[in-house]
């Protein structure tokens, strides 16, 4: 992605509820699909954004998060958030890479990452975050999927080209089954999960196209919402609580 277009994606991501498909609701559902967890878990939650799960994660777990990013201007709102929503105390941040977490193995009870693994990958995620977890810890994430195994070809061009790697739900329960992970549960995040993320999105483009950005770069950057109205009964997002054998 060229420099232009990386600045325009910061600029149309700035002040946004979310940066990637998502609810508050959803992540009740999970965080009971994860159950058991620690009395007071530590959480990681990787790819973090401005928070929209880590305030969350603190004030329904009971816990502790350590709420990870590589964007410090979203890591900066994030931590205004928390001191809004009255959990500072139990909210950290970590600017660091998700491959490369400074983070002591065995230390982490609940790890988290929405929209945020197809960045190292699938396999790499479950294999690089796996030594992170404590004694009966659980991974929590959520992954672009196909839904069929035979997309539409618009669908399939867009996402090649974004992330040739993406597979199906079998495929990727099958790759963390063989990888030493229990699935314990497999979500497919709602229509609303999406709107909540592309809704503020698609507000904030026509708010850079009334202002005269380049026409070329915001079509390149508003094109997965066309995507998605199309072909959207082809792909998903799809929740894994993951617990390691």
């Amino acid at each position: 992605m060229d420099k232009e277009l990386v600045d325009l994606f910061w600029q149309a991501h700035d002040g946004l509820p979310r940066e990637a498909p998502g609810s508050e609701e959803t992540l009740e559902l999970l965080l009971r699909l994860a159950a058991p967890l620690a009395e007071r878990p530590r959480v990681l939650d990787v790819g973090c954004g401005t928070g929209p799960a880590s305030i969350p994660l603190a004030r329904l777990s009971g816990g502790v998060v350590t709420a990870v990013d590589l964007h410090r201007p979203f890591l900066d709102v994030l931590v205004e958030n928390a001191v809004a929503a009255g959990v500072s105390d139990r909210v950290s941040v970590l600017e660091a890479s998700m491959d490369a977490l400074p983070v002591e193995p065995g230390t982490v009870d609940l790890l988290w990452a929405e929209g945020s693994a197809y960045v190292i990958g699938f396999d790499a995620a479950l294999a690089t975050w796996r030594p992170l977890l404590a004694p009966g810890g659980v991974l929590v994430l959520t992954e672009a999927e196909w839904l069929t195994p035979e997309p539409e070809p618009g669908a399939r061009d867009f996402w090649d080209e974004g992330y040739p790697t993406m597979r199906t739900t079998a495929d990727n329960v099958a790759a963390a089954q063989q990888a030493g992970w229990t699935v314990q549960a497999t979500y497919v995040l709602p229509d609303s999960d999406w709107a909540a993320y592309y809704g503020p999105l698609a507000a904030r483009i026509d708010e850079l196209r009334a202002a005269g950005v380049a026409e070329g770069v915001l079509a390149q950057v508003g094109a997965e919402i066309g995507v998605r109205e199309r072909f959207g009964a082809d792909y998903s997002y799809t929740a894994y609580v993951l617990r390691p054998r």
